[in-house]
């Protein structure tokens, strides 16, 4: 099978994957963000911080949403740290954040041995307007890489904003991403490399690799996302074998 699911807490499965056999990073943690006060951040679920309440759907929430800012860093970094282990030389991370959690999110990166190399923006132009303010229409993915860059062994030309709406029709998470977004992210991975996603969710950065001829290793602490993941990846497994679309790295072809 071209992806491995991972169901249980990220930090536990992370020490089990081998180091240097993953080429890129690419994952949306939970924020812990969305509110003015500590008590508003840590005392909500997810539901009730990132959905309004005239939302037309009914998804579950998702764990891990309740920690403060300080045991947030301290909790990305130890994560990022072990996806820095498991990465190639010259592999990629990136890391979905908010405005709120921007700078511990590019603190957490520095910290766990990545070299920042910049900041994405997602743009996503059906967004609430507030009044007297500035519009919220962001999020941001911050990357960086395990040593230097490798353009040689990967020459991808890649933008550095992106523009979609959240998916309405057939959404199954309440943070879900974009499809069409996650497609362009994984072609940081070399072709026939292997994605690593320790957040895995509802699976979408696994369809896009798949989709993209990569290889997937996700994570899901959530047995119902996890379940989701799990329909989605063997979907469209099935629908790219059927098409012969993996090209599969062999012994010979590192």
């Amino acid at each position: 099978m071209p992806y491995t699911l991972h169901r249980g807490d990220a930090l536990t499965a992370l020490a089990g994957i081998p180091d240097n056999s993953v080429d890129a990073v690419i994952t949306d943690p939970p924020y812990n963000s969305g509110g003015r006060t500590s008590s508003e951040r840590t005392g909500r679920s997810a539901r009730a911080k990132y959905t309004s309440a005239d939302a037309e759907h009914d998804l579950a929430n998702f764990p891990g949403e309740n920690r403060d800012q300080r045991s947030y860093g301290f909790w990305l970094t130890l994560l990022l740290t072990e996806s820095y282990r498991a990465t190639v030389e010259s592999g990629t991370a990136l890391v979905f954040t908010d405005w709120r959690q921007l700078p511990t999110t590019t603190d957490a990166l520095q910290a766990a041995g990545w070299t920042w190399r910049g900041i994405a923006s997602w743009h996503k132009p059906v967004s609430r307007p507030q009044k007297g303010r500035l519009k919220q229409s962001c999020e941001y993915i911050v990357w960086g890489t395990k040593g230097p860059v490798d353009a040689n062994r990967h020459p991808v030309y890649l933008p550095g904003l992106y523009t979609a709406s959240q998916p309405r029709k057939d959404r199954v998470h309440i943070t879900q991403k974009p499809v069409e977004v996650m497609q362009e992210l994984v072609k940081i991975c070399p072709p026939g490399g292997t994605v690593l996603d320790p957040f895995t969710g509802s699976g979408t950065t696994g369809v896009a690799a798949l989709r993209e001829g990569r290889q997937f290793i996700g994570v899901e602490l959530s047995e119902h996302y996890a379940d989701i993941a799990e329909q989605r990846l063997l979907q469209v497994t099935q629908q790219t074998w059927s098409r012969g679309d993996f090209i599969l790295a062999g012994p010979g072809d590192e």
